[in-house]
């Protein structure tokens, strides 16, 4: 037990690349189930539903009907939020973060998603500058 608890000390300090579309630890769902399309066509969060899922760039991804799966599995980049699905503020901070699916901008055919509400209200206040930085720092964060 002593020999796995050094070993896993030792290798927590190195960096490993992150995933290029970001899901949870404990499951493999982008936008932690919740269904990408329907940001754009509904202007909200919706979950997905295991019935309807679609896996593209190593995620699965659910949505909440078969139109929408059908939308997506036809045009995923057009769907799919930008930097994988990390945080759009942690990038452009030159990091990556989880999301809350709650917290989310569609700004110009793009879906942007956001840690929390407090990251979200900081993404607003300047989301141009933003947008700009995280496109500088996008892929190398997941590097």
């Amino acid at each position: 037990m002593r020999k796995l608890l050094l070993a896993l000390l030792f290798v927590s300090g190195y960096s490993f690349a992150a995933a290029p579309i970001y899901t949870p630890w404990f499951n493999n769902l982008a936008i932690k189930g919740y269904d990408s399309v329907a940001y754009f066509t509904e202007n909200k969060p919706v979950e997905g539903k295991e019935s309807f899922e679609y896996e593209w760039q190593g995620a699965t991804w659910r949505f909440s009907s078969a139109d929408n799966l059908a939308k997506f599995s036809a045009e995923p980049e057009k769907y799919a939020p930008q930097y994988g699905g990390y945080c759009a503020y942690a990038v452009a901070k030159g990091k990556t973060a989880s999301i809350e699916p709650e917290q989310f901008t569609v700004l110009d055919g793009k879906l942007y998603l956001n840690y929390n509400a407090s990251v979200q209200e900081k993404w607003l206040a300047k989301r141009d500058d933003y947008i700009q930085s995280a496109e500088n720092n996008w892929p190398s964060v997941i590097e």
